[in-house]
């Protein structure tokens, strides 16, 4: 079997029988397992509630090859990480045949990797901070010289914030180069941004209302993300309503850029000159109390179980190929 693409204007649905028999899949073994966890448990909490035939399904502990087996007619992906949002996943599943949630593969593997949408963002005009890769102590004495102290150390293809290191004495840059290359073999520093974050969600096309990140940790890493009730989030995200607009037309532009599709989200900081910088995208935001997209959906009008129902939507626009023998 294969999977057929149709770029094409949302689809919408108003039975949930329509969708068939639905795979949550979440979990999986990446070092943000926990959080796709609460991500899953909750995607598949509010399908039920909407009437979807849809069931758990951890790639850590089962087969692929039994979505087939067990009839799934698609998949809402709930994996973040490694093996779930780089494309790896969206492979597999291309291969199997069966329709899965939100970007491809080609759009998840480059979303996934934080050096590749910036060098994207730069070809086509996006702004973004500058940036070094990080090898040895020659990169290093590079990136203090270009970059300028303080900076920050992140690993290419971790999301969460995971491995990521505010550097502000050149002394602690190595250790901080470890850190990150514990996790990948791809480290690159960037300048420390010290203005104000947003991000961007986008759903079906169409961009969410900003929102506006506050944390009291040095930056809005794993901690402040998901374990402290003390990071402030802004919806209205204070920005008047052009530069909320530009802002928006930033994160379709960076979303477009990388081949994202369904759903989203993309980061940014705002530099001394109140000009915002791309930091990410994000093809599998969470899905958690804590997370981002559900709390720009509300702000637009959008429940957690609408925002769900839309995001399998996306599914849509993949239909598996009848087998060889049926196309004759």
């Amino acid at each position: 079997m294969r999977l057929t693409f149709q770029r094409q204007a949302p689809q919408h649905l108003t039975a949930a029988r329509e969708f068939g028999r639905v795979a949550v899949l979440y979990g999986g073994d990446s070092s943000e397992r926990e959080i796709s966890l609460l991500s899953g448990e909750a995607v598949l909490a509010a399908l039920r509630r909407r009437g979807v035939e849809a069931h758990g399904f951890d790639p850590r502990d089962r087969a692929l090859g039994e979505l087939l087996t067990e009839r799934f007619a698609r998949v809402w992906i709930a994996l973040h990480g490694p093996g779930g949002e780089d494309g790896t996943l969206q492979g597999a599943l291309e291969y199997l045949g069966v329709p899965y949630t939100g970007s491809g593969v080609m759009g998840s593997a480059i979303g996934m990797d934080k050096l590749a949408t910036k060098r994207l963002a730069q070809s086509i005009g996006l702004p973004t901070a500058d940036f070094v890769v990080l090898r040895d102590a020659a990169d290093f004495e590079l990136a203090t010289e270009r970059l300028r102290l303080p900076l920050i150390v992140k690993p290419a293809t971790q999301g969460s914030s995971v491995g990521m290191t505010k550097v502000e004495r050149a002394a602690d840059l190595p250790a901080a180069y470890q850190v990150a290359a514990a996790l990948e073999s791809c480290v690159f520093a960037e300048p420390w941004i010290p203005g104000k974050e947003y991000t961007v969600g986008l759903l079906q096309g169409a961009a969410l209302p900003a929102i506006r990140i506050e944390t009291p940790q040095t930056f809005y890493d794993y901690e402040a993300k998901y374990l402290r009730n003390d990071t402030r989030y802004y919806c209205p995200s204070g920005l008047s309503q052009p530069a909320e607009a530009h802002l928006k037309s930033l994160a379709l532009a960076a979303f477009e850029a990388v081949g994202g599709s369904g759903w989203g989200r993309a980061d940014f900081m705002m530099d001394a000159a109140g000009r915002p910088l791309l930091l990410e995208v994000n093809t599998i935001p969470g899905m958690t109390g804590h997370s981002l997209v559900p709390m720009a959906a509300r702000a637009a009008g959008i429940d957690f179980e609408e925002l769900v129902w839309r995001v399998l939507e996306t599914s849509l626009t993949r239909r598996a190929a009848p087998p060889a023998a049926e196309r004759g």
